[in-house]
């Protein structure tokens, strides 16, 4: 979904700065969006580390000189469990980068757009920051965190011309819900079923929710969290 919003932004004329943990997976984005003509920085981030993160920030507006938009869409999925068992290196690890990474991002990008009087932030939650599902708790709390971020962000710096939303997508076919589908932790046809679309979602689906919600026509549109979810909540 990262590198499709990219991609879109891209193509919109935006210069992108991506950030990603692994390095080779960076590298081949960047040249993918280098070789197409585009203006590109690529940094080695890990989101759970709020220094790291800060670095990123500051080198993104040293290159291009302002930050006009931000996806915070890095995340991790973990394992179903019974909340009575669930090891609190778990609950740490996805709750470091799905909640506390989307926190030091807001924090200094925000110091950026602050400064500069304008911006527009969208975050990543997921249909798991709306709904519960039994066996979930501690990735559902992540993404129900990013929801309580977003909306008290949005208020906050609304007066200030930046505007803060969040996206919640259902399942979408990424390589992370193929890798849960490998290992048996989500059968594809019963999630294709929940979803009254009848189809798992697409990354490029994702990008143009968020490029509608950091454009001029989104200008009114202030701490929503919008499912992108094919009907699953609407139910």
């Amino acid at each position: 979904m990262g590198l499709a919003t990219a991609r879109a932004f891209a193509e919109s004329g935006a210069a992108v700065a991506l950030t990603d943990i692994n390095a080779e997976a960076l590298e081949a984005a960047a040249k993918d969006l280098t070789d197409a003509g585009h203006r590109v920085l690529a940094l080695t981030c890990d989101v759970s580390d709020e220094e790291q993160v800060a670095a990123a920030a500051d080198r993104t507006v040293e290159t291009f000189g302002r930050l006009d938009v931000a996806f915070n869409n890095a995340g991790i999925q973990i394992p179903p469990c019974d909340a009575a068992d669930d090891p609190v290196e778990v609950f740490d690890r996805v709750n470091a980068i799905n909640l506390r990474g989307v926190w030091a991002c807001m924090k200094h990008e925000l110091r950026h757009m602050r400064a500069q009087g304008s911006g527009a932030i969208v975050n990543c939650s997921s249909l798991g920051g709306l709904v519960g599902i039994p066996g979930r708790a501690a990735y559902h709390a992540s993404k129900h965190g990013v929801i309580g971020l977003t909306k008290s962000a949005a208020l906050e710096y609304a007066p200030r011309g930046i505007r803060i939303n969040a996206i919640c997508p259902g399942t979408i076919d990424t390589p992370m819900i193929s890798d849960m589908i490998v290992k048996g932790e989500l059968d594809r046809a019963q999630a294709e079923a929940d979803q009254p679309i009848n189809r798992l979602g697409r990354a490029e689906e994702m990008a143009q929710a968020v490029l509608w919600l950091a454009s001029p026509g989104a200008s009114f549109v202030i701490g929503v969290a919008l499912p992108v979810d094919g009907g699953y909540v609407a139910r």
